[in-house]
């Protein structure tokens, strides 16, 4: 379960799709990114855009940036392990951002026992974060719901406090009525 969490921290949303990128893929493959990256290079008719695409300039520093600034915010060695694996990148080229698709096709590419391994583990790790959005998606609906029944209610609570005060005051005004002095002749 711990491999799951630490894989989901490394799953981030760009343009609108969730990916891993090629140095978070190689440090759990145990090899070098320079060595996923020539694979793929070698095999790219089985990664077309919709399966992996390179960052642009913006949304690596953009990312560069929200990453180490989170990482800092943790304890431990995992701030220090991903800002290495930044820090050793050529700084003007991006990298290669694969979406679960793309990840799964680097299991026919990278072909070592970890490789198959990880790969089953971070496939399980996309499962887990769709589980989690599904659950999401269903507790905002169930919110929404409650919050116009809610609503309903206070409608009809206003209206019924609204007939109570208006009865309140029809009462007060029949005491006034009964209660004042008679004037005019007397029988």
């Amino acid at each position: 379960m711990q491999i799951i969490q630490s894989i989901q921290n490394r799953i981030y949303e760009i343009r609108g799709e969730r990916v891993m990128l090629d140095f978070d893929l190689a440090a759990l493959y145990e090899v070098a990114t320079k060595v996923l990256n020539q694979a793929v290079v070698r095999n790219i008719k089985r990664f077309p855009k919709d399966f992996m695409f390179r960052l642009t300039v913006e949304e690596w520093q953009s990312l560069r940036s929200q990453t180490v600034t989170s990482l800092e915010n943790q304890a431990g060695m995992q701030s220090q392990i991903v800002t290495a694996y930044q820090n050793k990148r050529n700084t003007k080229i991006t990298p290669y951002a694969f979406t679960e698709q793309g990840v799964a096709m680097l299991s026919g590419v990278l072909n070592s026992d970890k490789a198959i391994n990880m790969n089953i583990a971070i496939m399980r790790a996309f499962v887990e974060i769709r589980r989690i959005m599904l659950r999401e998606s269903d507790l905002k609906e169930q919110l929404l719901e409650l919050k116009q029944r809610l609503g309903e209610h206070d409608i009809q609570l206003n209206q019924i406090y609204d007939a109570m005060e208006n009865l309140l005051d029809e009462k007060a005004a029949d005491r006034k009525w009964g209660a004042r002095e008679r004037i005019g002749f007397k029988k």
